[in-house]
């Protein structure tokens, strides 16, 4: 889809009557309670008042989420109007925007009814923010979300399958003042909807062809487009290292362990980097604690964190954000074998500090401690660790909020903030030092398990053992990274939250 940026006064009947000629559907929001106000007011009065007529049959709701199509409307308007659901006006925020852009990009983009006439939309919705959300946020979001509902994997079907036909240009009308800033956030959405395309392919792939080897060729090529400087360390150079617990992790495999290192500047040199590290277990069978069977085939996505920071780091470059940023993954299998690590092992990291392993499936936590011990060469601003890292997560928050963990209040409520804005939305959890208990060992400095009790809580106490050199963020991202069942497939989150903080970031 090509996006493009029109100011529009739709009292002027010649910008309607262009707009009514360039498009096929003209996309309008209704605010709860009936009332048309604004831009749908405007165009309902060039439709002879059809709208208004719906809303007082009860045809037409300004419920939040609810799209109805209109079909051959009369007046200087297009063929079809589709009318959504904005919710009470003095509500209308990022995440109530984000239902009703997808609702719209439901009908449009998977609906097949009227789809094949929709070729061109006019798109009005961004005109309707105010307050709380700004019309340069609604044009972001709603290239992102569309990009994100239209997104599709089929690069490994034999056949092809019937496309649907969908629209090939939007244009986005803002308020004369708006345009600056609305074609600003514009480049953002298609950057962001790039990355997060990038994100979902990785994840996406088979464990058979996503190795550790080709999210190297991956991180290759990204800096051959980007010029990034990259720099991937093999085997050697981990035990040179002494990564004893990012190399016990990859022993059961075949495919050799790597640390993918890549670098981004957008700031002097002398500034600090903030750096994202992304788990990259590109499957994880559980090693000797051995998974169930069933559901086993989605532990390809065990390289969520790894495909985000790759996603993110896309984004950044691409938008050519005055900031440094570098990215780490560790990235290996984790697979039963006759030489992998076992049950009552004991491992050295990187920082010295012993580990008594509990439970080999709790192996994300171990590639990670190496890598939050490397990356201290770095002296980063900040740190943030990106990881599919526990299934307790899942229980505590389910499928809607990142986990986020951190010990810096003002940290959390920037990270908060911006997940918001960015409708990706995080949920603080705590990281008190009494959690620290659990992972207490007989042999050796901790436990890589702290028991059922509060599990997520205590992989992230297990975290901040190894970051005590900087500030440090983990997110908990099994829950949000992908989806089961029918819609079975990678989200692309959290990169929309992690764009926005850096964007913010990058303007202080």
């Amino acid at each position: 889809m090509d996006f493009s940026i029109k100011a529009c006064n739709w009292n002027r009947a010649a910008q309607t009557e262009m707009l009514r000629a360039q498009s096929s559907c003209i996309v309008i929001g209704l605010f709860e309670g009936g009332s048309l106000l604004g831009v749908a007011k405007q165009i309902d009065q060039a439709m002879d008042g059809a709208v208004s007529r719906l809303v007082k049959a009860g045809e037409v709701s300004g419920k939040c989420g609810v799209a109805r199509m209109l079909h051959e409307t009369a007046g200087p308007s297009a063929a079809r109007v589709l009318v959504v659901g904005l919710g009470p006006r003095e509500n209308l925020n990022a995440k109530v925007f984000a239902q009703a852009v997808r609702a719209v990009a439901r009908v449009l983009l998977i609906t097949p009814t009227f789809v094949p006439g929709v070729k061109n939309l006019c798109w009005t919705l961004a005109q309707e923010c105010s307050n709380e959300l700004a019309a340069a946020s609604g044009v972001r979001l709603s290239i992102s979300l569309m990009r994100e509902i239209a997104y599709q994997f089929t690069q490994l079907k034999s056949a092809s399958e019937p496309s649907q036909v969908r629209p090939k240009k939007v244009i986005i009308t803002v308020h004369a003042a708006d345009e600056k800033s609305a074609k600003a956030a514009a480049k953002q959405g298609v950057a962001l909807a790039n990355g997060m395309d990038l994100t979902r392919d990785l994840a996406n792939l088979p464990g058979n062809i996503c190795t550790p080897a080709y999210l190297a060729r991956t991180a290759q090529e990204l800096a051959r487009e980007l010029t990034l400087k990259v720099e991937v360390l093999e085997q050697k150079q981990l035990e040179s290292l002494k990564m004893g617990a990012f190399l016990a992790v990859a022993k059961g495999s075949t495919e050799a362990p790597k640390l993918i290192v890549l670098h981004y500047q957008g700031a002097a040199a002398k500034t600090k980097p903030i750096v994202l590290v992304g788990k990259g277990i590109t499957f994880d069978a559980g090693g000797i604690s051995l998974k169930p069977g069933e559901g086993m085939d989605e532990m390809k996505y065990d390289m969520c964190g790894a495909a985000a920071a790759l996603g993110t780091l896309r984004t950044v470059a691409e938008l050519g954000v005055k900031l440094n940023l570098v990215v780490v993954i560790p990235t290996c299998e984790n697979l039963p074998a006759g030489n992998a690590y076992k049950p009552g092992d004991i491992l050295t990291s990187m920082s010295g500090q012993t580990i008594e392993v509990l439970n080999t499936d709790a192996e994300g936590r171990l590639i990670l401690c190496d890598a939050l011990t490397y990356v201290e060469r770095f002296k980063p601003a900040l740190v943030i660790d990106i990881a599919t890292l526990t299934g307790a997560c899942v229980i505590a928050l389910g499928h809607h909020h990142s986990g986020l963990y951190t010990k810096e209040d003002a940290l959390a409520n920037e990270l908060l903030a911006a997940a918001s804005v960015a409708a990706d939305t995080a949920w603080r959890m705590p990281l008190d030092d009494e959690y620290q208990e659990q992972l207490k060992s007989n042999f050796a400095d901790m436990a890589n398990i702290g028991g059922r009790p509060a599990g997520s809580v205590t992989a992230a106490c297990f975290l901040a053992r190894f970051t005590q050199a900087y500030p440090w963020v983990h997110l908990d991202i099994a829950g949000t990274a992908w989806k089961s069942g029918a819609a079975k497939g990678a989200t692309g989150r959290p990169v929309p939250l992690l764009t926005q903080f850096l964007l913010e970031r990058a303007t202080r």
